[in-house]
């Protein structure tokens, strides 16, 4: 029967044998897998775990001295924040008060409401847990059902799963979920955990410092001493030259007179404009990521990969991220879809 097997059906037949290169343990279930060789990256096709042999490590060997420098950087800004509010009050409101007494209580007011916001909300970023991953159990094939690690990776520093939407700071140590990014104005990540207090203070920050810098450039007005015509003796110099002679220096000789509270509001305006303008760009960056229902994180994967397309752009998206009552969410949508139909 051997002799009557023809020689192209014996060069078809082959007989391997399995090697320990190819015998492999899935960390999410622990079944025994048999890859490539050449596939250091695989997927186990019973619960879904990702398995990359070639991941990354991270030295937390300085993980105290970054600690330790974003929280000296979350001091100096808070201190920095009471004194731009400790200033304000101090060159701004003696003014307003001289002008009337109701105008000094309502901008008073409102000063102690912008103030609290933005402290409390800065606080509650900077110092709340980001958000870290739920415990599932893994590493067994009992407790495993099928897919149910699907797309998990495993972190080698926290030594637990990770989800797809989970990734791992060096700077906090710990796996943050729904990661956005590391802050260092916070000293802390951005995550789910405080994501929505991180915007909260971007948003009275921004409008804080639009206060600051009205009040302050209101009030400055008010205080500078009033300007001195200079004429000009000769006409032989050239137009720009004597407007600059009859309008600048006069401005300049003004500013030998200006008491100290006017040094302060130039500093408070032309520091609340550059805080504002920064602040701005970085708040819209951050709702146009809400909107298209990603985080900068996500985005980056998504440009990186070639893949920028989005399941769910539209305004619910805020309104499901702020937690909006179920009223106030459909009032919200019905005006947005009714504004969409106008635009059709």
């Amino acid at each position: 029967m051997d002799d009557s097997l023809s020689p192209t059906k014996q060069e078809d037949d082959y007989v391997t044998s399995i090697t320990e290169e190819h015998d492999t343990i899935c960390w999410g279930c622990g079944l025994r897998l048999i890859i490539s060789p050449y596939a250091p990256i695989f997927k186990c096709g019973w619960c879904g775990a990702i398995t990359n042999h070639n991941a990354r490590q991270y030295d937390n060997k300085y993980f105290w001295l970054r600690r330790l420098r974003d929280r000296s950087f979350v001091i100096v800004l808070l201190l920095f924040m009471l004194f731009i509010i400790g200033s304000g009050v101090w060159g701004i409101y003696p003014v307003v008060f001289s002008i009337g007494y109701f105008w000094g209580v309502f901008h008073m007011t409102i000063t102690a409401i912008l103030s609290i916001a933005t402290l409390s909300t800065y606080v509650l970023a900077a110092f709340r847990s980001p958000g870290a991953p739920p415990r599932i159990p893994w590493g067994s094939y009992p407790t495993m059902g099928r897919g149910a690690l699907m797309d998990y990776t495993f972190c080698n520093v926290c030594s637990k799963p990770k989800s797809p939407n989970t990734h791992h700071c060096r700077s906090c140590g710990m796996c943050v979920l729904d990661m956005d990014h590391h802050c260092p104005f916070i000293g802390n990540c951005v995550g789910a955990g405080n994501h929505r207090s991180f915007i909260l203070f971007l948003m009275s920050a921004v409008t804080s410092t639009f206060y600051v810098s009205i009040m302050s450039s209101y009030i400055l007005y008010q205080i500078w001493p009033p300007l001195r015509h200079i004429p000009t003796v000769t006409l032989s110099w050239s137009t720009i030259v004597a407007v600059l002679k009859e309008s600048a220096l006069p401005f300049l000789i003004s500013v030998e007179s200006l008491p100290i509270r006017g040094f302060v509001l130039i500093y408070l305006f032309f520091a609340s404009v550059s805080i504002e303008i920064g602040l701005a760009v970085l708040l819209w960056q951050q709702l146009c990521f809400i909107y298209e229902g990603k985080t900068y994180l996500s985005h980056l994967n998504s440009t990186s990969n070639g893949n920028d397309e989005v399941d769910e752009k539209d305004c619910q998206n805020i309104v499901r991220f702020f937690g909006c009552s179920n009223t106030a969410t459909r009032y919200l949508l019905s005006f947005w879809n009714i504004k969409k139909i106008h635009k059709k």
